[in-house]
């Protein structure tokens, strides 16, 4: 694939439309994932649930949502991005809604795997999106685009989700969360269509797009994309998934246990935790953007070898992710969220250079199952991060071993990335 694009950049902007259009998917879609994080305090009064079956309940959604990611990687090759995104987003509505009317702790429990089993098309369907509407050379910042809606939903989420179960209950946040699927439900119907399909992209635009490296659109010859059993024997396919899901580990362990962590240890109200929070969220989150998309973008239109950089990028980026450490010995609160933000935003900026990968590496018609892949394992990690965290927390009575944990997590990564992935380049097709 090529790195540049010949030619000068076209006036039409439709393809950052959809950027921004996938980038408020995400939004919504986390939305509906950290919400239960703020809930822990009304859920225990409603329902008796302690730290280890809070993890539990928190895993749920990730070990179904990471069993899902394989399958819906091969189903996105087969019938495309607009089909599989318009279904996805429709069922988001309707686990949210199932999430609010929860009689019990069981109930409540098939809720968040029916969320995880509705919202398993959003990232891979992004990924093989971005691969169609844009260049190589605007690939970074246009995944950073919806993966830092990952990071800002917290800075939105977590605040707004306190504010409303204080004032009205836990069941009328998950009911204004429905609400809010079912409006990006509507968003994406309308106004998603692939590059070849959408009449509003002009003729210049489509050919920057197309001459700049974006993935052929459309399944392989024999309409399974590469065999999910040659695509799993890659170095590279693995390289990045086990990195990956170190990443997933911190990250899942933060979404879930943030407020809790900073409520239990530096004994803040609610309100005041989930107004820490935020600020590591909104570092992550410019961190993403700038650093993980703007940044890689700019250094390999500028001639940087794009293998080097995004290379840089990724273990830089996990190496900052080690600061979650320092979090786990400090008695302060505000060195505390330094410490978090700095690692929250190392590991933010990595993830858009991640999940463009998929679509670098990938076999014509296979950047969602490759996607679903790396998925499936960065969400098995997700699952395992707050089961694990709510166990020792509750043995222990502390985070210290498992804010350490995630540290450990992150250099396995780290050794992933640098020795197991080998150059950013397409895998060759299978026979």
């Amino acid at each position: 694939m090529a790195v540049s694009v010949s030619g000068a950049r076209p006036k039409a902007n439709v393809r950052w439309f959809v950027a921004v259009l996938l980038g408020f998917g995400i939004l919504i879609n986390y939305i509906d994932r950290v919400g239960l994080s703020v809930a822990q305090d009304p859920l225990h009064r409603e329902f008796g649930i302690g730290p280890a079956e809070f993890g539990l309940l928190s895993g749920t959604f990730f070990w179904v949502y990471a069993l899902c990611q394989i399958p819906i990687g091969v189903v996105l090759d087969r019938f495309g991005v607009v089909l599989i995104g318009r279904i996805g987003a429709f069922l988001w509505g309707l686990a949210a809604l199932a999430t609010a009317l929860a009689p019990n702790f069981a109930l409540l429990n098939v809720a968040r795997g029916f969320l995880g089993i509705a919202e398993a098309p959003a990232f891979p369907a992004n990924a093989k999106a971005t691969s169609y509407w844009f260049p190589n050379n605007e690939r970074s910042l246009a995944t950073a685009i919806f993966d830092a809606a990952a990071k800002a939903s917290n800075v939105v989420a977590v605040p707004l989700v306190a504010f409303l179960v204080t004032l009205y209950g836990w069941r009328a946040a998950f009911f204004a969360t429905a609400i809010l699927s079912f409006v990006y439900f509507v968003l994406f119907f309308f106004f998603y269509r692939n590059p070849s399909e959408d009449r509003r992209l002009s003729p210049e635009e489509y050919r920057y797009i197309k001459e700049g490296g974006a993935q052929p659109e459309g399944a392989s010859s024999t309409h399974q994309g590469a065999r999910l059993t040659y695509l799993l024997s890659q170095r590279k396919v693995w390289g990045l998934t086990i990195g990956f899901a170190a990443y997933g580990y911190l990250f899942g362990l933060l979404i879930t246990w943030l407020p809790g962590y900073l409520k239990s240890t530096f004994h803040t109200s609610l309100i005041g935790a989930a107004g820490y929070a935020a600020i590591p969220w909104f570092v992550a989150t410019i961190a993403d953007l700038v650093i993980g998309g703007w940044l890689v973008d700019t250094l390999i239109a500028r001639g940087y070898e794009a293998t080097k950089v995004r290379k840089a990028v990724l273990v830089s980026g996990m190496v900052l992710g080690l600061a979650i450490v320092g979090a786990a010995f400090t008695t302060d609160i505000h060195v505390a969220i330094v410490y978090v933000s700095i690692a929250l935003a190392g590991v933010a900026f990595h993830a858009p250079v991640g999940w463009s990968i998929p679509g670098l590496i990938a076999p014509r018609g296979s950047v969602g199952t490759i996607g679903g892949i790396m998925n499936a394992l960065n969400n098995l990690a997700n699952f395992a991060a707050p089961v694990v965290t709510g166990i020792i927390v509750q043995r222990t009575g502390s985070f210290v071993l498992a804010l350490s944990t995630a540290g450990i997590v992150l250099v396995i990564g780290i050794v992933s990335y640098v020795i197991v992935l080998g150059t950013i380049e397409p895998i060759p097709e299978p026979a």
